[in-house]
């Protein structure tokens, strides 16, 4: 039986040093949170803490929520840049002429609202004059 408690006091032993370290990781962690200047302004983030109805008044937790939704931003322009190229690419595919010059991204609002549909947020936007051709006609035809 000894065998099996030492064991179990060398696992109770390293699971203590994991949570030291991880307590020692989030102290360094929010230290720099102080000196950190986020993309996102403290104020705009504090802005929308307060009202959504949260206060606090610990700078570190302004500046994480900060850090957060630069992360979510990042990822979103990510994965719709993603998209962008898919659909570029598949566009040229089905072009018969291949040789197209121009190599610029023209990113839209159908790459953004799949990015953000893979994160749970669902984009409805009205239909553009551009993005049908017969839409506004049924208003012009009523005019006449």
């Amino acid at each position: 039986m000894e065998p099996v408690l030492t064991t179990e006091m060398n696992h109770n032993h390293q699971s203590n040093e994991v949570r030291h370290d991880d307590e020692n990781a989030l102290s360094e962690f929010l230290a720099s949170l102080t000196d950190y200047t986020p993309t996102i302004p403290d104020e705009l983030v504090e802005h929308y803490l307060a009202k959504s109805g949260f206060q606090c008044p610990d700078v570190r937790l302004t500046r994480l929520v900060a850090v957060a939704a630069q992360k979510f931003v990042s990822d979103v322009a990510t994965d719709a840049l993603q998209h962008c190229k898919a659909r570029q690419a598949a566009v040229v595919r089905d072009k018969k002429d291949k040789q197209q010059k121009d190599k610029r991204l023209i990113m839209n609002m159908e790459d953004l609202s799949k990015a953000l549909q893979e994160y749970g947020v669902n984009v409805k936007h009205q239909e553009y004059f551009a993005d049908n051709p017969s839409a506004g006609l049924e208003s012009a035809s009523r005019d006449e």
